[in-house]
């Protein structure tokens, strides 16, 4: 055998120029008679060099093996021979010293031309049909783990049963071959589910037991010894000193005696990972977790490596790709100032605000290290906004129906970004069986502060109710600090200001007819508000409060100042997972001025489907002699719901009250009531509302059936 690791160069060459051999060396070992093998297709063997360096034992190399002189093989360096003399090579028996030469003379006769080897390919019999190939009906028991469920959490049983191959087999296999591969499958399943709540120990095996009687089932059996349960022996986290110095410990929120559940510990690994950019180490990297098991104890060594990185505070803002505004409006929308201490929730909140925009595609926002010292043994980090921006112009519509005051579609172009940074155009319309009109509005978002937005719009519109008709323009301005549906802010705010040009036809009394007359309104108006709710279309909890104060002045012949205001609150409390109850109050009042002086269109009116339901639009309250409604200098309205909801779907009870007055106070009497069912559709932007209500005590000239369809709730 030791003669075969020095064949000559030749053999070496051969092997590396066709890239396999085959060599055959008689040894006294191979004398012995070898048990019948059947023949088998061979497999490729690996290269030869290295085949024959691993076959060969240590124990049976020769001790006379001369070693090659330091300056190596002086045959291996020599050139190569030509390839008459290679060929000839391979015409002369092949011999290996200790090896007699084959006397088979079929050996040294040449191999066929190609063209003439059989190459079609080898047709393997069909197996015979045998009690394999019938189906199989069975039934599934699982032993042994009833200890084991009371406890782990969650019920292993049910995990099992859920994941069980078995079990989606619904108790039928194609064959028993089928049946045995579920049965191996579900062994190995088991044994994942036990360790990963730390029954490392536990021994599983799996049986078929074969029908009973013919009719029968066969039963997988699946038996489960789960031994004794690992827990945590130790715990080291191979970071570096922290500050505060309890802040990995506090983070990773395992203990040492506690079973060693890998959802636990991937659990508490995911805490760590949030909590440490959270307190000043956007750069910590995470290692592989090792947990060594001692079978003796029953413990597990818990071991997980950490680069903390350097401790950093926020520095500058650096932005690049293609952008949709610069980094100074990205300082502007970021909640941080340079040399505050790094903190991913505030990164998230700008990666957040960027989304809200609407003027991307992709945007991130990550750290990136300087290497400037930022005093206390921190450094600085640059925030890298990659922007990519996307579509700026939108197209809208929404569409909406209520009794008395009919249908009503708007649609709108929005350019979001026509006046970098955020400055938006946006071109609406309405037209509606009583309502038509258009407007241009400019808004900038952001405006110089974070969700500080100024708008200015010009518009014109016509209305034609019962109440009265009018043909308005308006232009106005507002600074507003207002809710998002991505932030629900607890306080906002809005200040504005007003010009108002309008011919309205109203009844006049003094004529006692409707006659048409022109007014020029001027005011300011300011609002606050509070939103404690948890949803700005579908609040379920919380409550909000809103005040809206308007000082205004007629101009039309002489300043006549006067001033109204409205309160508006709701409230919405869950009581239980589906049933929702909900109600809210208005109060209005207008000061300094009498009815007829203030134009139709600025005093209060109540009923349709944002008001009191049961009624058409506009129609509460006092009526001129025409019967048409005159509107009033107070309001005063309440409501009341039961929204259940069951999936997308929801069902809603609601009775509301509420009345319109001349006086300027409201003195509550002749409250009216209506009352009606809904339905709604929950869809990812809000419900949409489909209201039927009828009036209480109706009186001549009311509908009986109300209807009402919009986007949001009610209220």
């Amino acid at each position: 055998m030791a003669a075969a690791r020095h064949t000559s160069r030749d053999f070496s060459a051969l092997a590396l120029l066709l890239g396999i051999a085959v060599l055959s060396v008689p040894t006294a070992a191979a004398a012995k008679p070898q048990a019948a093998v059947p023949p088998t297709i061979p497999e490729p063997p690996p290269a030869v060099l290295p085949q024959i360096e691993t076959i060969i034992p240590d124990s049976e190399m020769q001790s006379d093996v001369p070693p090659l002189p330091p300056e190596g093989d002086g045959a291996l360096q020599s050139p190569l021979g030509t390839i008459e003399q290679f060929e000839q090579r391979l015409s002369e028996p092949l011999a290996v010293e200790g090896v007699a030469p084959a006397n088979d003379p079929e050996l040294n006769q040449p191999l066929p031309p190609l063209q003439q080897f059989d190459v079609r390919p080898v047709e393997l019999a069909e197996p015979a049909a045998d009690a394999g190939s019938v189906e199989v009906r069975y039934a599934v028991q699982l032993q042994g783990l009833e200890a084991v469920d009371a406890l782990a959490e969650p019920n292993l049983t049910a995990q099992f049963r859920s994941l069980s191959a078995l079990h989606e087999g619904d108790g039928t296999a194609a064959n028993e071959a089928m049946l045995r591969a579920r049965l191996a499958e579900d062994v190995e399943l088991l044994r994942s589910i036990i360790e990963s709540q730390g029954w490392y120990s536990a021994t599983i095996d799996g049986q078929i037991d074969p029908p009973a009687s013919e009719g029968e089932r066969a039963v997988a059996r699946l038996r489960v010894a789960p031994g004794e349960r690992y827990r945590i022996g130790s715990i080291n986290v191979t970071a570096g000193p922290t500050v505060p110095p309890s802040l990995v410990k506090e983070n990773l929120p395992i203990e040492v005696g506690e079973p060693i559940i890998a959802q636990q510990i991937q659990a508490a690994e995911a805490t760590l990972q949030v909590a440490l950019p959270q307190n000043g180490y956007p750069f910590a990297d995470f290692g592989e977790r090792d947990v060594l098991l001692d079978p003796d104890t029953y413990l597990g060594d818990y071991t997980l490596p950490v680069k903390l990185g350097p401790r950093a505070r926020f520095d500058g803002i650096e932005t690049t790709g293609d952008l949709a505004f610069g980094s100074k409006h990205l300082q502007t929308i970021a909640r941080f100032e340079r040399g505050e201490l790094y903190d991913s929730r505030m990164v998230d909140d700008l990666r957040q605000a960027l989304i809200a925009t609407g003027l991307f595609t992709t945007v991130s926002v990550e750290p990136r290290r300087t290497g400037i010292p930022a005093g206390d043994g921190t450094e600085h980090a640059t925030m890298v906004v990659t922007q990519s921006a996307g579509p700026p112009r939108t197209l809208a519509a929404s569409a909406g129906y209520g009794t008395g005051q009919g249908f009503l579609v708007q649609g709108s172009w929005t350019h979001r970004n026509l006046f970098p940074p955020e400055g938006a155009l946006i071109a609406s319309a309405v037209a509606g069986t009583g309502e038509q009109g258009a407007s241009v509005t400019f808004r900038r978002s952001n405006a110089g502060k974070r969700d500080r937005t100024f708008q200015a719009i010009a518009e014109a519109r016509r209305s034609d109710y019962e109440a009265f008709k009018a043909l308005t323009a308006r232009l106005s301005a507002r600074l507003s600090y207002d809710s998002t549906p991505i932030w629900r802010k607890p306080f906002t705010w809005a200040a504005g200001a007003e010009i108002i040009g309008t011919v309205e036809e109203a009844f006049d009394f003094d004529a006692g007819e409707r006659r048409k007359q022109k007014y020029l309104i001027g005011g300011f108006s300011g609002e606050v508000g509070i939103d404690r709710s948890n949803s700005l279309l579908d609040p379920t909890r919380g409550f909000r409060a809103n005040l809206l104060a308007q000082p205004e002045a007629s101009l039309s012949d002489s300043v006549r100042p006067y001033f109204r205001s409205q309160l508006d609150a709701s409230a919405y409390y869950p009581a239980t997972d589906s049933l929702v109850v909900a109600g809210r109050a208005r109060l209005g009042t207008t000061l300094g001025i009498e009815r007829n002086e203030l134009a139709p269109s600025r005093r209060f009116y109540a009923g349709g489907g944002g008001s009191v339901r049961g009624f058409g639009y506009q129609q509460l309250g006092p009526r001129d002699p025409e019967g048409r409604p005159l509107g009033g200098l107070s309001v005063v309205e309440a409501a009341g719901e039961a929204r259940y909801r069951f999936g997308d779907y929801g069902a809603v009870a609601f009775v509301d009250v509420g009345q319109v007055y001349a006086d300027r106070v409201p003195d509550f009497s002749d409250l009216r009531f209506g009352v009606g069912i809904g339905a709604r559709y929950y869809t990812n932007f809000g419900p949409v509302r489909l209201d039927i209500a009828t009036p209480i005590a109706r009186r001549e000239g009311e509908s009986r059936i109300n209807v009402y369809i919009s986007i949001g709730q009610a209220f």
